[in-house]
């Protein structure tokens, strides 16, 4: 048995819903700790996994369900459907930071995934908190809670 859900056409917008201003367009945005002077590669590696959480959390969710049911919310399906997939990458000086910029997100009802590294090739072998992915969502969400951050 399998169980499939199309995609969105990338290239279409649903007839009822109307374009959206660039200020809602989605987006997705990643928040990375500069204080931690990981190595280039490290960072792209932590960044994506947080990129891709949002989703991995759906499809594993659909796995559990009997029914395999796969859900995204709207703003989601919106990013996916788009083709740009927009990422911002911006900076943060201190896992406090991150933190507090995560919760912030999360009181504000955005999706939101901290990524722990468990220090197998950095680190010293201490489990780290990295990054963090904010989104997809509205930017007029998103851009209140990090639109003061550094671009990476």
């Amino acid at each position: 048995m399998t169980n499939e859900t199309a995609l969105p056409d990338p290239s279409e917008t649903p007839p009822e819903e109307p374009q959206l201003p660039r200020h809602d367009l989605p987006k997705q945005v990643i928040v990375m700790r500069n204080d931690l002077n990981m190595r280039k590669g490290k960072m792209i590696a932590q960044g994506s996994h947080a990129s891709m959480m949002f989703l991995v959390e759906s499809l594993l969710a659909a796995a559990r369900d009997p029914a395999g049911s796969f859900h995204l919310d709207a703003g989601a399906w919106r990013w996916l459907a788009s083709g740009r997939m927009s990422k911002i990458c911006v900076r943060v000086d201190s896992e406090a930071e991150l933190l507090d910029v995560a919760a912030k997100a999360q009181d504000a009802g955005l999706p939101v995934h901290v990524i722990t590294d468990a220090g197998l090739t950095e680190f010293g072998g201490v489990p780290t908190r990295t990054c963090a992915a904010i989104g997809p969502a509205a930017a007029s969400r998103i851009d209140p809670i990090t639109g003061h951050l550094k671009l990476l």
